[in-house]
């Protein structure tokens, strides 16, 4: 028996392979399928189930394809209802794999459908639980995602997600080991581990969510308090998984056309298509096309991505570090952006020696400040309240569009983050809407920390004591 977690960082996302005397499985596959099926080739394995835990919202699913390639049979949970062939298991049925067999578990909770997966070895012995977003390292899955599917309310959620919890998990034996869909960084909890595997005995010490004494009405009232908003996409996501969404073969092939300047220019004008520049932001800052927003390929890409584009069918045009224009569809895709129209070809290198406009970010030290400028401080409010500078805006990133009514287009403001990442995001969509008076400080809060002159005052929000 083998198990394989297939792990992505940009999206905090565990996929998995399973296999038993040359029979696999595939639990929460990311949509680009070719990894899963090199995989069991190379294993000399036929791929007999897609195992999806529910309909996820974070990332679209390669699950169709997956199925239509290998002839796999998608596997649902109870009360699924998707808008394609699927099996809708029962409570507590088993599926054989080789010599393993695996055991549906209705877990609802984060959503109706929501399922775990118990994997028994060839002995009969319990050995994982594959528990989607039900149960994570660390914590549960939020309730607030599907209320509208479930008609009903997030606490109504958070106290079926308790009895899951209670009744079907916690019940199991402590040596199995957890195999959650996501860790640290996901926006389908608040309190994740950035470790992604774990035994259910050390969980049920350290978890907050799955204390013994606790009352459902404790419970409740702890899974729900601290929840921010989701991303927009999320329902978006949800549909496509529910529904199919293309292939991505299609996706890629209409978002791999290398465009020249002036093609590019007129494409941009011609379908009004979002410029978006995926380069580091230090190398973005020092020359971008006017209007384009940087969201850096090599951070939080696509979350960041579905934060800050509101209309999933948005046409996009790519501006990537050289080499790297695929990966950055892929990444779009994955959470269910599909209409890249083209890249530019060259980078910006051709666009500046095409004579085209370029726009800059100003950026300075953080040892220049004196504490008297206006500073924005563009974190989560979590990270804000934990510790900022004095007297310091705080204008959240993912709350872009309530922070930039903070600010005054004729006023000069110096925007920070943690490390730099985001306030060049903050600063580039700005920009875009007219606001042309804001400094970069190089190295966010983490420099800005070795600045003795600059006072930061510390609060524990009780939030983050959870």
């Amino acid at each position: 028996m083998k198990i394989e977690q297939i792990y992505t960082g940009c999206l905090a996302h565990g996929a998995y392979y399973i296999e038993s005397d040359g029979v696999a499985a595939i639990i929460d596959p990311l949509r680009e399928v070719a990894p899963y099926i090199q995989k069991a080739a190379t294993a000399d394995a036929c791929i007999k189930y897609v195992l999806e835990t529910h309909f996820h919202a974070d990332f679209v699913s390669g699950h169709l394809e997956l199925s239509a390639i290998t002839g796999a049979t998608i596997v649902y949970g109870p009360t699924a209802q998707p808008g394609f062939p699927a099996y809708i298991a029962a409570d507590n049925e088993f599926l054989f794999l080789g010599k393993c067999t695996i055991q549906v578990l209705h877990t609802p909770g984060h959503t109706p459908e929501s399922s775990s997966y118990l994997l028994y070895d060839e002995f009969n012995k319990p050995v994982a639980l594959f528990s989607g977003d039900t149960l994570f390292i660390g914590d549960v899955g939020r309730p607030d995602l599907a209320q509208k599917a479930a008609n009903m309310t997030r606490e109504e959620l958070a106290g079926v997600l308790f009895d899951s919890l209670r009744n079907k998990i916690m019940t199991l034996p402590g040596d199995i080991t957890v195999y959650p869909g996501h860790g640290a960084g996901s926006s389908c909890g608040k309190n994740m581990s950035r470790e992604t595997t774990d035994t259910l005995a050390n969980q049920l010490a350290t978890n907050y969510a799955l204390r013994k004494n606790m009352s459902r009405e404790e419970f409740i009232v702890e899974v729900t308090t601290g929840l921010t908003a989701p991303p927009a996409y999320f329902p978006e996501n949800v549909r496509l998984n529910k529904e199919g969404a293309t292939d991505i073969g299609t996706v890629v092939s209409r978002g791999l056309h290398a465009l020249l300047p002036d093609d590019f220019e007129a494409v941009a004008h011609e379908t009004g298509a979002l410029i978006l520049d995926a380069r580091d932001p230090e190398e973005f800052a020092t020359g971008f096309i006017p209007g384009a927003i940087n969201i850096g390929i090599d951070g939080s890409f696509a979350p960041w991505a579905g934060t800050l584009i509101p209309d999933i069918e948005q046409p996009i045009l790519i501006v990537a570090p050289t080499g790297r224009e695929e990966e950055v569809i892929i990444r779009l895709a994955r959470v269910g952006y599909d209409f890249t129209l083209g890249f530019l070809k060259g980078g910006i290198l051709s666009w500046m020696e095409a004579n085209k406009p370029i726009d800059r970010v100003i950026t300075v030290e953080a040892s220049s400040l004196t504490g008297a400028e206006h500073i924005v401080d563009v974190r989560r409010k979590s990270e804000f309240d934990s510790e900022h500078v004095m007297d310091a805006i705080h204008a959240p990133l993912d709350y872009i569009n309530d922070s930039m009514l903070l600010l005054d287009k004729e006023k000069l403001y110096y925007i920070h983050c943690a490390a730099g990442y985001r306030s060049m995001m903050f600063i580039s969509i700005l920009k875009a809407r007219g606001y042309n008076h804001l400094v970069d400080v190089r190295g966010g809060l983490k420099a800005i920390r070795e600045v003795n002159h600059l006072k930061l005052t510390d609060y524990v929000c009780p939030m983050t004591q959870l």
